[in-house]
């Protein structure tokens, strides 16, 4: 036993590699490990912190964003369909729109369809009501011409106020005229010549007394009138809708509003 320690000891001396100089090549480094693996780990905690502050910034934005936004990406029921009641109405009005250029289908017809509109016009009816009102010698009939003027000029406000505040476009880019800019009927919502037909239609078959064909003839006129303000391309058919809710509406509110015989004598005589 000796013998052989001994013989390993002097081959252990006698090996080059266990020499001082070689002994960095048989024995690993520590060191540099120990740094490999901090600088790894630090490389993938590094990695890791962008992506998780990514991830919270993320999150915090989502559930920042506003209502608008939500509501954008989540329509509402509601919003759905009144969009596509809305283009339901703009498709239908430009197809009804026959009379909007003199290249349309329907374009020769156009100054006929427009007389029919400017008979509903409101510069017309307050002129006539004015002419019948000098001639009128009778009190029943002052008070209601002197009404139907009332009625009139509550119409022309009412609507001028309301196209203002909606101040929609019609389907098709149709310049006013000089009566509608008299009467400050530049937009489309409501349809003023719509409110006017349907509101004198009313005022007529509620204080004179006609046959059953001119009260006929009385709605179908109205809507008529209407009627050629969606073939010209002027308005759409929701604001024709509108223009006759509108107008029934301004009639009940001269039905409030009516004035007696002594009121209107005493406006008469004043003017």
């Amino acid at each position: 036993m000796p013998a052989s320690q001994s013989r390993a000891r002097a081959r252990e001396r006698n090996n080059v590699l266990n020499r001082a100089e070689f002994l960095s090549l048989n024995q690993p480094m520590k060191g540099n490990q120990e740094t490999r693996s901090s600088s790894r780990k630090q490389g993938s905690q590094s990695g890791l912190a962008p992506t998780q502050n990514e991830g919270t910034k993320e999150r915090r934005q989502s559930q920042q964003l506003p209502e608008e936004d939500c509501m954008q990406l989540n329509p509402s029921f509601k919003g759905i369909a009144f969009n596509s009641l809305l283009a339901i109405d703009i498709c239908m009005s430009k197809r009804l729109g026959v009379c909007a250029s003199s290249a349309s289908s329907w374009g020769s017809a156009r100054s006929m369809i427009t007389l029919i509109g400017i008979t509903g016009h409101g510069v017309p009816w307050i002129g006539g009501t004015l002419i019948c009102l000098v001639k009128s010698s009778t009190l029943a009939g002052q008070e209601v011409l002197m009404n139907l003027l009332l009625a009139l000029l509550l119409d022309i406000m009412i609507v001028a106020g309301l196209q203002k505040l909606a101040k929609r476009r019609g389907p098709y880019d149709v310049h006013p005229g000089l009566l509608d800019y008299l009467t400050m009927d530049i937009y489309a919502f409501p349809a003023g010549h719509a409110s006017r037909a349907a509101m004198v239609s009313k005022f007529f078959l509620n204080h004179l007394v006609l046959a059953i064909p001119l009260r006929i003839l009385l709605v179908l006129w109205a809507f008529c009138v209407g009627l050629s303000r969606i073939m010209i391309g002027r308005h759409h058919i929701t604001d024709v809708l509108s223009g006759f809710v509108f107008g029934y509406l301004q009639f009940r509110l001269v039905e409030l509003l009516w004035m007696s015989s002594n009121t209107c004598q005493m406006i008469i005589s004043i003017w």
